[in-house]
């Protein structure tokens, strides 16, 4: 028996509303319901005044943000000190809301003081410039709002997510695999982590942590800071991450790290996880892979790789060879919004195991939402293979600049930071006054600025200690001039540096250029 009303079903007999007029589809006018004083007739929001504001909010976000985007003569930020920007801001929240242009100077103003990450002289992160593809992705995904979990309730973006997946995991040379897109490298790195336990000792999802021997887990002196909040969070403690030894590039020692395995099982600890960089945050190091799954096959260690910032460069035929090996992991972290500039967030957890062990580790299956028979193939309810319930379409950033750019357009975004990374090392050889750390191998370029005044100083502990106080002395005055912005930090001994990160396809080779010239012309009186 049918549950739908006759005029619901086609001549066929199947059901379709294919032939309902719109105006049946109108639900008729009735008397004015009241319930706890509220009138529930109609919709409670003025719908033309919020259309209005989206089209006039629209008009001042392309004018402001996207066309100024490459405009040189913008500023990279507006600068003014946290208690002044309040005020400027006017960030209490009253009772009563605000007109329609009021709320526009709210946005005008937000975009006036944020830091224009779109700008060609923002170099200050690992992520900078404006994908238009992307940024339409997010225009759509935002005015959609879907959550990725369900097939039912998002069935265009669990496929586009399955598709990106499948092209990634070719990217990275395995045959087959799985994975999701979550919320950040750091995110990813925690997931491989758990997943590796898991697999060691599967009784933990249920069990919990009382009856394991102590783990252990190794990862470079130079990993990203989310290992150690990842051992944090799960219960294995900082004290069991053993940070291995690296080279004078920052590169993980094969040696070091077998030396390291052996020891801990002869203290009775559980080794089960290497967790190797393949681009490392400062100094954009590539770990040995091959020598390290070498290591990790001969003591049945899970092999994570956190590609997160160097996993674009399996995109390039020039530069993957910095990856060799990686088809060896077990699992990659690897984050698109970086070097291919997909938008902030977009991170893939990518793993070789095709046996559903990311679901059986993590699903929950919860029946209100994970039904078994529903009438569609329930393989596409993803989201229990995730640890978040809602989650958002990030793929899909992805999906449309792939789509816009195709394999090769994303192969020479890759190859041309590259050319201009080299650029600019080789103007800095040229350069008085700026020394390298090091020959980068990735777009991290690491230098010093050294002023006039300790030029013909010799480099003993006063001269360093000097120096210490250059790069934070002038990323001062850049901000506050808006003229770039320059990231810097101390580093495994070594007194403040600049690094300089090479991303947008929108930096040219005058922005090299002038970041130099800006550096001495802001540092030259110190």
């Amino acid at each position: 028996m049918s549950l739908l009303p006759d005029r619901e079903r086609a001549p066929d007999g199947n059901d379709s509303r294919g032939d309902i007029s719109p105006q049946e589809m109108v639900p008729s006018r009735k008397n004015v319901v009241l319930v706890d004083g509220v009138i529930l007739n109609g919709p409670a929001t003025d719908v033309k005044a919020g259309e209005k504001f989206v089209e006039d909010a629209c008009r001042l976000i392309m004018e402001e943000v996207v066309l100024k985007a490459t405009d040189i003569n913008e500023k990279v930020c507006e600068w003014r000190p946290p208690e002044e920007l309040k005020r400027l801001l006017d960030l209490e929240l009253r009772d009563a809301g605000e007109p329609h242009h009021r709320l526009l100077q709210r946005c005008q103003d937000v975009i006036r003081y944020s830091v224009k990450t779109n700008h060609p002289r923002f170099f200050n992160q690992l992520y900078a410039g404006l994908d238009y593809y992307s940024l339409v992705a997010r225009f759509m995904t935002e005015a959609l709002n879907p959550s990725v979990y369900t097939y039912e309730v998002s069935p265009v973006f669990l496929l586009v997510e399955e598709a990106v997946l499948k092209k990634m995991i070719e990217f990275i040379g395995w045959k087959e695999g799985d994975g999701i897109f979550n919320p950040g490298g750091s995110v990813s790195n925690m997931y491989a982590m758990n997943l590796a336990r898991y697999k060691y000792c599967p009784d933990i999802k249920e069990k919990g942590l009382s009856g394991l021997p102590r783990l252990i887990l190794f990862t470079s002196a130079e990993c990203h800071y989310s290992m150690k909040k990842s051992a944090s969070f799960l219960g294995i403690g900082t004290e069991n991450v053993c940070f291995v030894e690296t080279d004078g590039r920052g590169k993980m020692i094969p040696e070091e790290l077998e030396k390291h395995v052996q020891e801990a099982k002869k203290e009775g600890a559980a080794p089960f996880l290497v967790c190797a960089t393949s681009g490392t945050t400062v100094l954009g190091a590539f770990d040995p892979l091959d020598e390290i799954a070498d290591i990790c096959e001969r003591h049945g260690l899970w092999l994570h790789v956190d590609a997160s910032w160097g996993g674009s460069a399996l995109m390039s035929r020039k530069h993957r060879r910095l990856l060799q090996g990686i088809h060896r992991a077990d699992s990659v972290a690897w984050n698109p919004h970086k070097m291919l500039m997909a938008g902030i967030q977009c991170c893939a957890f990518l793993v070789k195991d095709k046996s559903d062990l990311l679901k059986r580790c993590y699903s929950a299956n919860a029946s209100y939402l994970f039904q078994q028979d529903k009438f569609y193939d329930v393989s596409y309810d993803t989201g229990d293979k995730s640890i978040q319930c809602s989650r958002r379409p990030d793929a899909f950033k992805f999906w449309l600049a792939w789509k816009a750019l195709g394999t090769l357009g994303l192969e020479e975004r890759v190859n041309r930071a590259l050319a201009l990374s080299r650029y600019l090392v080789e103007e800095i050889k040229k350069r008085e006054g700026f020394k390298l750390l090091m020959e980068p191998e990735y777009a991290n370029i690491c230098f010093w600025y050294i002023p006039p005044s300790l030029r013909q100083m010799e480099e003993g502990p006063e001269f360093w200690a000097k120096l210490h106080l250059v790069a934070p002395a002038i990323k001062e005055r850049m901000m506050k001039k808006g003229s770039l912005m320059l990231g810097y930090q101390p580093h495994q001994g070594k007194v403040n540096f600049f690094r300089q990160v090479v991303i947008s396809p929108q930096v040219s080779r005058e922005d090299m250029d002038f970041l130099l010239d800006e550096i001495d012309l802001l540092g030259r009186d110190m």
